[in-house]
């Protein structure tokens, strides 16, 4: 048969039942052998491997053992196995003493050891992805009988792939407590080696960074606010900080990392990519977003929008404007980012627009509570903060004192669960102005003094801080601009009248 004739589509994919999985026993005996002669081999091994990534169970469980005595300080050679495994009954099981001796004899050196673990675990991974396939296919026909349709099956194949693909995620597991204790005072020497004493990624807000101690992988944090408040904005103007000011650098993984700054992703379901990009151009350049719509400019602000948009145009920052994304479909193109360019923080506007994955008559509050459960976990799979935007219930409007709270969320109960850190923008301003009173009475002259005290001065409340006290954070806000600043710096953000 012609060679043409293999690429039919309808042919058949290759029967792999009766080939063996990918293995290298020659490999699994080297790095053992080497362990067994150089305990000190283990802690250069560059690759997390594990017993499961053997190919042959005995050798799972002679590394078990091996890690099990070096990690106690204790000599590991074929007389402390043979020992072990007398006590626990299973030197036969392993081959009894004289296999122990004849690894240790036909040791690797010890200088390749770390290539043979690449080895091993590159094939334990080649297998994963056989058996993950396997999986894929056969629901891919199960789920067709059940109904299940096409995109969700994509989704979940795309969940199992990015698991695997991912760096150690495969055979992660449960961690030790000293290794979740080396992570915490890694987080804490980076906090103290920055300028800012910050652990997390500075969102270009003082008051709010010495509060948070910047953003952190794995957190959600809710911003909420009412109409016309602001919170767009501040999500808008940190997502541009954070990718203004991004300088990667690589790990000793050769991983490229933010050194400062971070890619950022913006999923902006309420407005277009288009009217996204004009308010952070408006930002870039200090001309008004509304006189940028009309195109009243003169020749000067021209050039200077000219010119920031093309200070701005290559940073990292990524817009997807795709109306009513469900949860996994909005996971699925987030975890497609992460893997061609880089991902650091993702921001979603709003929640309330984003749809369940599975379509059920549960009622809202339960469809909101997948939402806040898939972005929470999305945020602890891709290791990054996810700030998502939400709305308040009406019933704000409806005190005196008109400052939102917990309860003020839309269904609050699952969202102020799930959430790491509720953050809610309120202007005072906003409410003062629309409560003028006649001009040219006394009543009028207090409301125009307290207008210039309140003008451009905004409130982010923190309402819950997992990590951290609950307070008010003050900052100044530009109505033109819809920008908001650091009060220490209000002087270069005066209005000129």
């Amino acid at each position: 048969m012609a060679d043409g004739m293999n690429a039919n589509p309808h042919n058949p994919p290759k029967d792999l039942g009766d080939v063996a999985p990918p293995h290298n026993l020659d490999a699994e005996q080297a790095i053992l052998g080497a362990m067994l002669y150089d305990n000190e081999v283990y802690h250069r091994l560059d690759v997390p491997l594990k017993a499961e990534n053997f190919y042959d169970p005995v050798h799972g469980k002679i590394y078990e053992v091996l890690v099990s005595l070096i990690e106690k300080g204790r000599l590991a050679d074929p007389i402390t196995l043979h020992d072990h495994f007398a006590r626990d009954g299973g030197l036969a099981e392993i081959g009894g003493s004289a296999y122990l001796a004849g690894l240790m004899e036909n040791a690797g050196l010890s200088a390749t050891a770390p290539e043979y673990a690449r080895i091993v675990r590159d094939l334990s991974i080649r297998r994963e992805l056989i058996r993950v396939a396997g999986e894929i296919a056969a629901e891919a026909v199960e789920g067709g009988e059940a109904g299940e349709s096409a995109s969700s099956q994509i989704e979940a194949a795309e969940r199992k792939l990015f698991s695997l693909a991912e760096q150690g995620s495969a055979n992660r597991g449960a961690k030790s407590f000293a290794h979740s204790v080396r992570e915490a005072v890694e987080m804490a020497a980076e906090a103290y080696k920055s300028d800012g004493g910050l652990s997390g990624i500075a969102t270009g807000f003082d008051e709010l960074d010495r509060t948070l101690g910047g953003l952190h992988p794995s957190d959600l944090l809710i911003l909420a606010g009412r109409p016309s408040m602001g919170k767009t904005a501040l999500a808008v103007n940190i997502a541009f900080q954070v990718a203004r000011h991004y300088r990667g650098e690589p790990d000793r993984e050769g991983r490229i990392k933010p050194a400062s700054g971070g890619r950022v992703l913006v999923y902006s379901l309420e407005m277009s990519g288009a009217q996204l990009a004009l308010r952070i151009v408006s930002d870039a350049s200090g001309v008004g977003g509304d006189r940028l719509r009309r195109g009243d400019l003169t020749p000067q602000e021209f050039g200077e929008v000219k010119q920031a948009a093309m200070d701005i145009n290559s940073i990292p920052l990524h817009i997807d404007d795709t109306g009513g994304i469900s949860i996994g479909a909005l996971t699925a193109a987030a975890r497609r980012l992460q893997r061609s360019e880089g991902l650091d923080m993702i921001v979603v506007d709003y929640l309330q627009l984003v749809t369940a994955s599975n379509r059920r008559s549960d009622g809202r509050v339960q469809e909101v509570s997948e939402i806040t459960q898939g972005l929470k976990a999305m945020a602890k799979e891709l290791h990054v903060p996810v700030i998502a935007l939400s709305q308040l219930s009406r019933q704000v409007e409806n005190r005196e004192d008109k400052r939102p709270q917990l309860s003020d969320l839309r269904e609050s109960g699952s969202i102020e669960q799930d959430a790491d850190v509720v953050m809610f923008v309120y202007r005072e301003a906003y409410y003062v102005e629309r409560a003028e009173p006649e001009a040219g009475t006394d009543k009028h002259f207090e409301w125009q003094e307290k207008m210039n005290r309140i003008r451009h001065r905004s409130e982010v409340i923190i309402g819950k801080n997992r990590h951290g006290p609950v307070r008010t954070c003050t900052l100044g806000f530009q109505p033109e601009l819809t920008k908001f600043y650091n009060l220490e710096r209000e002087d270069k953000y005066e209005i000129q009248h």
